[in-house]
């Protein structure tokens, strides 16, 4: 699959598409990823790519036409049929949250355009005019969209067949349908005792099925703490088993 990104900042990639296990899905070409700066389509000595805001205000608002000659410049590069054309997303605080299930829809998709705005936004007329997709990392403000890029590349790159060591392994990740939607359980590694604490018996007892229970106690009550609103997701798709319900109310059923 195919992203392009365009952004003011093309340099910040660098070391991260070079960095780390997702970096297989870059060098493979897995996971092509191709860089575009705006400024190289503004026009004037200065290429200028921002300007003030009508109405006045604080800070600056990037401009329509560098960006629309750029997204010109990358739809021809891209070759699609018009009618087959990627979206384009642009990371706002206006967008749906970055979730799991958006993830795995990209990652067996063809890819995408990525905008990274800056300053203090992108000019409307062009959001109205050409985005398809905007898409949130969370109720806060970042200077530009570029780590929220890196966060969706990341996301994608390590779903890819080969990408991590363990093909499987993705599976046991929070948010996981295999997992029903719940947070991970805790992990332990080697010494066994730890300044005075101990790995969980179940972990040593060499018994899968007594491991595997332990596992799903564990992120069944982890999820009840921390996200219970993913309980809740679980229980209305029919996800929990009795066992479950019974742990997470230890008093349900019994009877004087």
């Amino acid at each position: 699959m195919r992203f392009d990104l365009i952004t003011l900042f093309p340099e910040l990639f660098a070391p991260f598409l070079s960095s780390g296990v997702t970096r297989r899905a870059y060098a493979s070409g897995q996971v092509a990823v191709h860089l575009w700066n705006p400024r190289d389509f503004a026009e004037g000595n200065y290429r200028r790519v921002d300007d003030r805001p009508f109405g006045g205000g604080p800070g600056m608002v990037m401009m329509a036409a560098p960006l629309e000659r750029c997204l010109e410049a990358v739809r021809a590069a891209r070759g699609e049929p018009a009618q087959e054309l990627a979206p384009l997303v642009l990371f706002s605080p206006l967008g749906a949250r970055l979730d799991h299930a958006r993830v795995e829809r990209c990652a067996h998709g063809k890819g995408a355009v990525l905008l990274c705005g800056r300053y203090e936004g992108i000019d409307q007329r062009f959001i109205d005019r050409h985005v398809d997709v905007q898409i949130s990392l969370g109720d806060f403000v970042l200077s530009g969209g570029e780590i929220a890029a890196m966060a969706l590349l990341d996301a994608v790159a390590r779903l890819q067949p080969g990408v991590l060591h363990d093909a499987g392994s993705h599976a046991q990740d929070s948010f996981n349908p295999a997992l029903d939607g719940l947070l991970d359980c805790p992990h332990y590694t080697r010494p066994e005792v730890w300044q005075g604490q101990g790995v969980p018996a179940e972990l040593l007892s060499g018994h899968h099925a007594h491991i595997e229970q332990w596992r799903r106690q564990q992120r069944v009550l982890l999820t009840a703490h921390h996200r219970p609103d993913l309980i809740e997701q679980a229980r209305s798709a029919g996800l929990l088993e009795p066992a479950d319900e019974l742990l997470l109310n230890p008093t349900a059923g019994r009877t004087l």
